[in-house]
């Protein structure tokens, strides 16, 4: 755990460099605290499927705090795009990151893109939440972190007739029911601080 620490810091100065906030926290809990403090009572928040958002209890925080929440994939289907474009005008978008790297740059892949295209432009603040086993050492190893356990693993865990939920690897498959859509790379910013990214010291998410 000394090592994932070290690790987080040098990623973190990496991502304020790229005028990214970021944070260390080594528990969920802390990290359910630390977005008390980010997030004003009353704002608006939306957020993009995480695994690792339910994992920390920080949906639970959302459901249960004095917040103007909804969750696009627990709304009836006739407001579920409705529910997604919601995402743009938030004040507070939270996702988490398919990888990050210790050159302070954020990797995500995804289906429809209502995950990353709120990441990039919309909302007023952006909080991705990240266990230190999304750290890697560059763009090479984010992909392949993607390629050979991110993306087959979602694929299982959400049932999609695709073949890495089979083969456990990408396959750069023609599925209909493919999640690897649209890669999004974040590195330096225009708007400093707009993106803040919590690292929690513990193994979270996929």
């Amino acid at each position: 755990m000394f090592t994932e620490e070290k690790r987080a810091e040098r990623t973190m100065e990496a991502l304020r460099s790229n005028r990214m906030d970021a944070y260390f926290v080594k528990t969920s809990e802390e990290a359910v605290e630390l977005v008390k403090e980010l997030i004003p009572e009353g704002s608006v928040c939306r957020v993009g499927g995480s695994r690792t958002l339910h994992e920390t209890g920080i949906i639970e925080l959302l459901e249960n705090g004095n917040y103007d929440y909804r969750d696009s994939h627990a709304v009836p289907a006739e407001e579920v795009e409705t529910a997604r474009r919601e995402a743009f005008f938030a004040d507070f978008f939270l996702a988490s990151a398919n990888a990050i790297t210790e050159d302070g740059e954020i990797y995500n892949v995804d289906g429809a893109g209502t995950r990353v295209a709120p990441i990039i432009y919309g909302p007023k603040n952006v909080i991705l939440v990240a266990g230190t086993n999304k750290i890697v050492t560059d763009i090479a190893a984010a992909e392949d972190r993607l390629r050979n356990l991110a993306a087959p693993a979602n694929a299982k865990r959400l049932g999609c007739k695709t073949p890495c939920a089979e083969t456990g690897t990408c396959m750069n498959c023609k599925s209909p029911a493919r999640i690897c859509c649209s890669y999004t790379l974040l590195g330096y910013q225009r708007i400093p601080g707009r993106i803040k990214v919590i690292i929690v010291g513990e193994h979270l998410g996929y």
